[in-house]
């Protein structure tokens, strides 16, 4: 069987309030929240988890509630004494544990990227164990079976659940949407000036995405992604020039363009069938709603070549 890797990558965080911890093997330290019984995970195990990764200075690294799905792993052998592996092997299906794990371990022999906080010894982890399929003596084909059943499982969750996530977040931020016959959702906070752009014309575009909750997976402006960890220093931070109504973006993004005139600033809230739908893309899991703040610099006439399609985003 192919090795799985980490879904949502080996970050998972902690409760830095906690001061009574026990001391774990190697330089971890940990702390039981709650105890269930049940066997204690096993290297081979398959695992799905929720999980908060703090510096000690309680900054959130990375926070699996932010994606609204679990991350996912087989438990493989430690790497070093008290890392992430033997955190795990201390938990059974239910329990939740902070632990602190030591930072330069993790840098040199993991290769985890060493935070810029480098003062502190421990990065602070919380993680509730959601679910667990022992390896045990199942053969590869079995156990792969019963992976592929559960993740089939979480991905009828995610798509049953969606209509009802998209009403709570309208509910929560009071926003009263217009509704397209798609399904698209959208609020003009600032009504532009001149005509809406026709198929083949150009949209210069500021964009932030999100996640319903509030996480940012990427931004035209570069503030934006300061501010929200998604800053790569090696792509131009600048207005999107999309030629729309071509399928050079998702759905939801172009139609939404295609509501807007210059000047205009709006919310848009894509269900998943108008974005990245079942299948998900770099980072986003499947049957991911999104939002977009959008804020429309220019309109350019005819630009683009109908019969010619943009590249994706």
């Amino acid at each position: 069987m192919k090795k799985l890797v980490i879904v949502l990558g080996l970050a998972v965080t902690g409760l830095t309030a906690c001061n009574n911890f026990d001391k774990g093997e190697g330089d971890m330290l940990y702390k039981i929240h709650t105890d269930k019984s049940g066997e204690t995970i096993k290297e081979g195990d398959f695992v799905a988890f929720k999980a908060i990764e703090k510096t000690e200075g309680d900054s959130v690294l990375y926070s699996s509630y932010d994606y609204d799905r679990p991350s996912l792993l087989v438990k493989e052998k430690s790497v070093f004494k008290g890392d992430l592996f033997a955190a795990l092997g201390l938990l059974s299906e239910g329990d939740s544990a902070t632990f602190k794990i030591n930072i330069d371990s993790m840098v040199q022999k993991m290769g985890r990227p060493q935070p810029s906080d480098t003062t502190k010894k421990y990065l602070v982890y919380t993680i509730k164990i959601d679910k667990v399929i022992p390896k045990g003596s199942l053969n590869d084909s079995l156990f792969r079976g019963k992976i592929d059943e559960f993740l089939k499982a979480e991905m009828e969750q995610a798509k049953t659940a969606e209509v009802a996530k998209v009403k709570a977040y309208v509910s929560a931020k009071s926003l009263k949407p217009k509704v397209t016959a798609s399904g698209l959702n959208y609020v003009v906070s600032k009504e532009g000036t001149g005509a809406k752009p026709n198929m083949g014309d150009t949209v210069v575009v500021n964009y932030t995405g999100m996640f319903l909750s509030g996480k940012v997976f990427d931004s035209s402006l570069p503030d934006v992604a300061k501010k929200n960890g998604t800053f790569n220093p090696q792509r131009p931070y600048e207005p999107l020039k999309l030629p729309v109504g071509l399928g050079g973006s998702i759905p939801g993004f172009e139609e939404g363009l295609m509501l807007l005139n210059k000047g205009a600033k709006a919310t848009l809230i894509l269900p998943s069938k108008l974005a990245y739908g079942e299948q998900g893309n770099q980072g986003i899991p499947p049957f991911s709603p999104l939002v977009f703040e959008l804020d429309v610099v220019n309109i350019i006439p005819g630009t683009a070549p109908v019969a010619a399609a943009a590249p994706k985003q």
